[in-house]
């Protein structure tokens, strides 16, 4: 189920819960978690896509063993606003996944949520093999510790 914004999100979690957050590519999908305090985001891993049955099976064995209620996924809004192929893209790959098993999903905006990570690890001095290997989970981080903060900021 979709829910509407991080404002319903936040008070219908659970105290103890992780929300999983994916950062959906052509190829990829990067994956990260958060602390049961709902505080900290951090990179897991990276799924290749192949076909949508074995991509959802990968994600929510992730989802699982990690005890994840809810995916936070990354929606690339244009810098104006508005929604454009790519985001159509990423709801139909949430349609997609829900379709399979229903689990809360929230839409959070990822705009320039790469560009930040890779400026990152740039600056970090990695090189470019590690940097391939790791952007899409750091970038699925990024997206998930926005939704956090903002988690925490409507929480007591």
């Amino acid at each position: 189920m979709v829910i509407r914004n991080i404002e319903d999100l936040a008070r219908d979690l659970a105290d103890g819960s992780r929300l999983l957050g994916l950062d959906v590519g052509d190829k990829t999908v990067g994956l990260a978690i958060s602390d049961a305090g709902l505080r900290i985001a951090t990179p897991l891993k990276t799924i290749r896509r192949t076909r949508l049955a074995a991509d959802a099976s990968a994600l929510f064995a992730v989802a699982d063993d990690r005890e994840a209620a809810a995916l936070v996924i990354g929606l690339p809004i244009n810098m104006d606003g508005s929604e454009g192929q790519r985001c159509r893209y990423v709801r139909q790959f949430a349609d997609n996944l829900l379709r399979i098993r229903d689990m809360p999903v929230v839409f959070w905006d990822e705009r320039l949520s790469t560009a930040a990570v890779e400026r990152a690890m740039l600056e970090a001095d990695l090189s470019r093999a590690k940097r391939t290997k790791r952007i899409d989970a750091a970038a699925a981080a990024y997206i998930l510790q926005g939704a956090l903060d903002a988690i925490a900021r409507l929480r007591p």
